[in-house]
């Protein structure tokens, strides 16, 4: 990825996943950009810093742990993480995506520390619009939304299946040189049937069953609308993980007015 300029500079620049380089800044972008004295005085190269973290990831022996630092390296050096993920595929793939981001849903209320992605739920409903505009994002390409209901072989794992549109997006730029900054991972929380959840102190979702029916389609309505209408008929929106009865409804209603796929129902 080539490097973006920043407006952010000293302490704000380090906090910045997209320009932070941490150790890989050098002397002359450490006196530009007022970093003097806020890092240790080594300059580390990329591709060390790479060796390093892979170490790490390679001395974890659970694979939780493994997609915990993966995710805490993406909210501190987005450049770096891609490049990690780029450059060992077959190695890292499995804990960004499946298997491991099942178990990382499964106990996503325990590992949550920081928001990923955009959470609309029915407490927005006549506010979606609203809520997209909250994202700093402008210029999306890609949105992959899930419900929560059908998460893997997992079942109904409500607002704690956000782990999967994180997960699949970041596929979409280290496979498919997508923008991080054109992707945006949506949950639609409108419930949950998981009574384990609902009785989950650490559970980070609506705590009611799930709204079915009317009420369900609405919001649905509501957000496709203001998918279009903030970010134009281009946008292409995955439907992931979604119940099949949902699934099939919402490609079949969609289809025609916006550019829409399920990878779980079609192959080709």
């Amino acid at each position: 990825f080539p490097c973006v300029q920043s407006t952010n500079s000293g302490h704000q620049l380090l906090r910045d996943p997209r320009h932070n380089k941490g150790l890989a800044f050098s002397e002359a972008e450490r006196d530009a950009h007022y970093l003097r004295g806020l890092l240790p005085p080594a300059i580390v190269s990329q591709e060390h810093q790479e060796k390093k973290i892979m170490h790490n990831l390679r001395s974890y022996t659970v694979p939780l742990h493994r997609y915990i630092a993966m995710m805490d390296l993406q909210e501190r050096n987005e450049r770096l993480f891609y490049k990690l993920l780029i450059d060992n595929v077959e190695e890292l793939l499995p804990v960004v995506y499946t298997p491991v981001v099942g178990e990382a849903c499964q106990k996503y209320g325990s590992i949550y520390r920081r928001p990923q992605g955009l959470y609309i739920s029915l407490k927005d409903k006549g506010k979606v619009l609203e809520v997209l505009k909250n994202w700093p994002e402008r210029s999306i390409q890609v949105i992959v939304v899930t419900d929560g209901e059908r998460i893997l072989g997992l079942g109904d794992l409500g607002c704690q299946g956000m782990g999967i549109p994180v997960g699949k997006l970041s596929l979409y730029t280290a496979l498919g040189g997508v923008r991080p900054s054109a992707c945006l991972p949506i949950t639609i929380d409108v419930g949950t049937n998981n009574e384990t959840l609902l009785n989950d102190e650490y559970y980070i979702g609506l705590r009611q069953r799930r709204a079915t029916g009317e009420e369900y389609h609405e919001l649905l309505q509501e957000f496709m609308n203001a998918v279009k209408q903030n970010y134009g008929e281009k946008v292409l929106v995955q439907f992931e993980d979604f119940a099949n009865h949902n699934a099939f409804d919402l490609l079949a209603k969609y289809s025609k007015s916006h550019l829409v796929f399920n990878d779980d129902i079609q192959r080709h």
